[in-house]
């Protein structure tokens, strides 16, 4: 196998980040994944911090956080090189780092994102007279009326009507957004005549659950322009049509640029050479095959994904590189009684620490793979969850250790 100048392990955001960036820099690139990743379970928004704005607040954050080892000009590439990708992938991307995007979530309530679909934006919805919640008959697990009645609370003087469309998908059988979203690709006019019937007028905003497609914006660009109305799409349960669009976003990008992607390869262990790591070793059901690389991108992710395993309690390790975690120590420090409080929770800290070029360092900070960086949820420090932080430091951390 001829030598790759960077191998990436993991595919999920911040995998096909890192990969994306290294290959448009003129890299040859391979990506090797396990699984089909986090981003179907993934709203398709991008979070960067829970505040007004990020891009202020991540300068108060403490040294150990991993934004304060990316940096802010590896921050602000990141958000533009992603929102260049989606572009590029008919999937516009709408936002910025010093302000948040309203987003409405399948339940009603108004959630806020850096970077978000523009077929999410719900940035206008404050000028609107009148609010349409369509709900669609055999439509599971998306509730009109109690998206309006919550929704209600933020804008009390608004109207609100739920409408109740039958589009006859799957024969009245009850589906899912992603079943909706995949049935409408290319048959959208059934979705627009639906809407029509509304009578939405140009001061008024129709609400939707994601069923505009699984790929690109292509199905939106067929039904807004025969309304008046401003069209929304909510958040919803997984599989996430908004984060399956983002997923085939990479791909098609990675594709295109060359990137190798090996599916189905699990990683096992590195070929190390003190501290350099000349490739990783890929277990298949024949035997074990080498990738030779000059550089490593870790992007496994956390506990959630495996990234990280912990089979004796306070032992948590990375399986591949036997990399030091970070762990909050003592079962008093592990979790909050209240799941979801308003503080941090201490499992979701354990990761892996870095120098400032995301090198995996020890307890003393000494470097251990000068050719190894670690990104995404794999990184320690920080409860991504509880700070709103998950997407932001994946494309970040990505880029920053794509470029160094």
């Amino acid at each position: 196998m001829k030598t790759s100048d960077l191998i990436v392990i993991g595919g999920g955001l911040s995998g096909f980040m890192a990969a994306a960036v290294a290959a448009d820099r003129g890299q040859k690139v391979s990506l090797l994944t396990y699984g089909s990743g986090s981003l179907p379970l993934a709203s398709g928004a991008i979070d960067f911090l829970n505040a007004k704005a990020p891009d202020a607040a991540i300068k108060n954050l403490p040294d150990h956080h991993p934004y304060k080892k990316i940096g802010a000009k590896a921050l602000d590439a990141a958000a533009k090189f992603f929102v260049d990708v989606t572009a590029q992938a008919d999937l516009p991307y709408v936002g910025r780092l010093s302000a948040q995007i309203p987003i409405v979530t399948a339940v009603g309530t108004l959630k806020y994102s850096a970077l978000a679909p523009e077929s999410m934006d719900a940035s206008r919805l404050a000028d609107k007279k009148k609010i349409f919640v369509v709900e669609i008959n055999g439509l599971k697990d998306f509730y009109a009326k109690m998206l309006a009645d919550n929704l209600k609370k933020y804008f009390p003087e608004k109207i609100f009507e739920v409408a109740k469309l039958d589009l006859n998908l799957l024969g009245g059988r009850d589906i899912t957004c992603m079943d909706a979203a995949q049935i409408l690709s290319g048959n959208e006019q059934i979705l627009a005549d639906g809407l029509k019937t509304l009578d939405a007028g140009d001061d008024d905003a129709i609400i939707i659950p994601p069923i505009l497609g699984l790929e690109g914006n292509s199905s939106r660009a067929e039904v807004k322009p025969q309304l008046r109305a401003q069209i929304f799409e909510t958040t919803c349960l997984p599989p996430s049509p908004p984060g399956i669009r983002l997923q085939r976003a990479f791909i098609k990008y990675l594709q295109k640029s060359g990137v190798r992607i090996f599916e189905n390869s699990k990683v096992i262990r590195a070929v190390v050479d003190g501290k350099k790591v000349s490739g990783v070793v890929v277990e298949n059901s024949v035997r074990e095959k080498i990738f030779p690389a000059k550089k490593i991108i870790l992007a496994t992710g956390g506990f959630y994904s495996g990234g990280i395993v912990m089979r004796e309690f306070d032992e948590p390790r990375e399986p591949i590189f036997d990399i030091p975690v970070f762990f909050p120590t003592g079962a008093e420090n592990w979790s909050n009684k209240n799941l979801f409080g308003d503080a941090p929770q201490g499992f979701s800290m354990t990761g892996i620490f870095t120098d400032e070029r995301l090198r995996p360092i020890d307890e003393s900070g000494k470097i251990l793979f000068e050719n190894v960086h670690v990104v995404g949820a794999n990184l320690g420090g920080c409860d991504k969850i509880f700070e709103r932080s998950a997407g932001g430091i994946a494309i970040s951390s990505a880029y920053k250790a794509a470029t160094v």
